[in-house]
């Protein structure tokens, strides 16, 4: 199966969008609405990299998955699952943070998951089939939050 890519364009700066992706504090929740607050577990953050477990609450029950973060790349952060009740561990997603007009960003995200249960399965064809759809629209929720804190 091949990786789904996306852009999209905030008004938060570049430092701003890579801060609350490396943001593994208490508010991480808020800051991206998408994680369910009872799924989120901080294991290990060191300078470059996080080993935290996130996930969401949705119509068929609870997923969530095991990721390792890595932002030693000064202008990506990635996630690789390592383990997971819906995605096969080395599926990953990326945002690569670009400067974009007047003070934004630009970002490029790339999902790259593999169901590993027939739920993981379906969850991922639904991705792959919308585009990329319900991902986009996470990270969206999280983007304007950032820009809401601007004011």
């Amino acid at each position: 199966m091949s990786a789904i890519e996306f852009e999209m364009e905030t008004t938060a700066s570049p430092e701003k969008v890579r801060g609350a992706l490396i943001d593994f504090s208490g508010r991480r929740p808020q800051l991206w609405p998408g994680i369910e607050p009872s799924l989120y577990e901080v294991y290990s953050v060191d300078e470059t990299t996080a080993e935290v477990r996130e996930g969401s609450k949705g119509p068929g029950g609870k997923i969530w998955a095991r990721e390792r973060y890595d932002w030693s790349d000064p202008h990506s952060v990635r996630w690789t699952v390592q383990e997971s009740n819906f995605s096969a561990p080395g599926s990953y997603v990326a945002a690569t943070i670009q400067p974009g007009r007047d003070g934004g960003s630009v970002v490029r995200v790339t999902w790259d998951r593999t169901g590993n249960s027939v739920m993981g399965r379906v969850i991922c064809r639904m991705i792959r089939m919308s585009k990329g759809k319900p991902v986009a629209a996470s990270f969206k929720r999280g983007l304007a939050v950032l820009e809401d804190e601007k004011h």
